[in-house]
């Protein structure tokens, strides 16, 4: 939970045993208050007008029970806190993993060649980019002087250009909760978390809150060529979102989520250990200027969307051997945490292990059609 829990609206989604099907909730002194009576999915959930409004009174809703019951599997589980929103991804938006992109499609998917071209752009690239407003005059600048130096990149054209990179990360219904596995292709030999902070927006564009994910990513595949960008990124169980999302309010606001410093663990069974902290100022667009660039006249999203900002995280801490960098082992335990929005975990598994995704959209609308509810979907 977030550090000042007290004052956070957070709402979410679970699976309720009791109720045989997932519910939207709102979380409330450790407790987990059922939603359905206001809509009966999260896209629905965050039209509500005026729902921070509502969530101030939780008085009247169902209590379903303790968090921790469906944090243990005992009352239901945690799910991602949406289900009919696209689910969409930022790349290439922070100075770090900008420049761990232009290195991946030098090596061509090897990590043996990546600590070389590490050494060789690190000193020229890590200086030029850091601070640098993606589509500034300034940006236009660097981008003549790096060309004239032949090293010029699509990744850099992204970063650090007028149009961001949006991409479909995963499909509605697809993305895991806090607790669950999270699936690596069995192909990948080099890969790596991406945590990143989540936007939710409505069906206008508007902001209403924000989560934390984990846009798994496979570095290999990916670094082979830019067109194997779904291989590498839309997997089984490749996309975590969670625990909650926080609604935008009096107690929190954009500029909250501006100076969040999000926190990054890794803890494998063979003991390695990974940490990082990395602040969200570091990013090269604001979060409005790519949600804008999500959803505007040329694009909408009738049930909404959530928007990953892309991850300012770039880990190169060997693993395997010196010069191999990092990547995921099975049974590694990811945790993605910042005081304002709590703590996501996950365990990483290989995805052809994880559970296959089999409650999608018709599934949903056949559930909330037998419990009555489709008129608050």
């Amino acid at each position: 939970m977030p550090d000042d829990v007290a004052d956070a609206l957070l709402v979410g989604r679970v699976w309720s045993k009791a109720n045989a099907g997932p519910c939207p909730v709102t979380i409330s002194g450790g407790r987990v208050l059922d939603l359905t009576s206001v809509a009966a999915t999260m896209s629905a959930l965050l039209e509500t007008e005026n729902l921070v409004d509502i969530l101030r009174d939780t008085s009247g809703l169902p209590d379903l029970g303790a968090l921790d019951s469906f944090l243990s599997g005992d009352n239901g589980t945690v799910l991602a806190p949406i289900d009919l929103q696209a689910i969409k991804a930022a790349g290439v938006t922070f100075a770090d993993s900008m420049l761990e992109r232009v290195i991946e499609e030098q090596a061509k998917g090897d990590p043996l060649r990546a600590q070389a071209i590490r050494g060789k752009l690190a000193p020229v690239l890590g200086d030029s980019l850091r601070g640098l407003v993606a589509g500034s005059e300034q940006a236009a600048k660097v981008k003549s002087l790096l060309q004239d130096m032949g090293l010029w990149s699509q990744y850099l054209e992204v970063g650090i250009g007028p149009d961001a990179e949006i991409f479909t990360k995963s499909q509605p219904m697809s993305s895991v909760g806090c607790g669950a596995l999270v699936g690596i292709h069995p192909i990948s030999q080099w890969n790596n978390p991406e945590p990143e902070v989540v936007l939710a927006l409505r069906s206008d564009g508007t902001i209403v809150g924000a989560c934390l994910g984990n846009d798994v990513n496979l570095r290999d595949v990916e670094g082979r060529s830019a067109l194997l960008l779904g291989k590498a990124k839309d997997n089984n169980a490749s996309c975590s979102i969670g625990p909650f999302i926080r609604l935008f309010d009096d107690a929190f606001t954009m500029e909250d989520l501006r100076r969040v410093r999000v926190s990054l663990l890794v803890h494998g069974e063979d003991g390695f250990e990974m940490t990082g902290e990395s602040p969200m100022e570091a990013i090269s667009r604001s979060p409005e200027n790519l949600a804008s660039q999500l959803r505007n006249r040329n694009h909408q999203y009738p049930d909404g969307a959530v928007l990953f900002l892309g991850t300012m995280f770039a880990p190169v801490k060997h693993r395997r051997g010196t010069g191999l960098g990092f990547t995921h082992e099975v049974g590694d335990r990811v945790e993605i945490s910042t005081s304002k929005l709590g703590r996501l975990v996950n365990w990483v598994e290989r995805s052809d292990a994880c559970p296959e995704w089999t409650f999608g959209v018709g599934a949903l609308i056949r559930n909330l059609a037998g419990r009555g509810l489709l008129e608050k979907a």
